[in-house]
């Protein structure tokens, strides 16, 4: 298992949660057998528009302190999410839920955890907006006309990283 990405300002208790832009979801079926949820500390990495690409990134152990100046302005604390800046209006006024989900039957698989039986949410939190979010929990907030490359780049440093989405990424060099 991944190292965790370093903790954020109101990030609260340990919990599993699934991240939807559909409100009013009663209960999670599992697809090609599995319901997928991701703890409290990774929850940021989807507090996006279901379709915005977005690169992430932040230092573990083993990250250089090279990779530290270059990506995170020095400071091994930081937590970093990109996107491009056509995104952000959607990050505004998206409608985005995060559902808590009851932990008893998931299993932890990479940085996520897995479900095979149906699973009903214990509640529902509206996440609002999603720029305001990421300020609140002092989570740096870039943008990129050149999200696709600077991933590369993230890809072959040694910070740990999660791409969402990259697919819908403009391609620019």
């Amino acid at each position: 298992m991944n190292e965790p990405a370093p903790p954020y300002v109101g990030e609260g208790p340990r919990a599993l949660w699934h991240v939807s832009e559909d409100a009013g979801i009663e209960r999670f079926e599992p697809r090609d057998g599995r319901v997928w949820a991701i703890d409290t500390r990774h929850l940021p990495l989807y507090w996006f528009p279901r379709d915005c690409p977005r690169a992430t990134f932040w230092a573990v152990e083993g990250t250089s302190a090279e990779d530290v100046e270059r990506f995170l302005s020095g400071d091994r604390t930081r937590r970093v999410h990109m996107i491009e800046a056509a995104w952000l209006e959607g990050m505004r006024t998206a409608a985005v839920f995060a559902y808590r989900l009851p932990a008893a039957t998931f299993e932890p698989w990479d940085r996520f955890f897995i479900s095979g039986v149906t699973v009903e949410p214990l509640e529902r939190v509206a996440l609002g907006d999603l720029v305001e979010r990421h300020r609140a929990a002092a989570i740096e907030l870039r943008t990129s006309d050149r999200l696709l490359a600077l991933w590369d780049e993230i890809a072959g440093s040694t910070l740990d990283f999660s791409g969402i989405r990259l697919r819908n990424a403009t391609l620019q060099a």
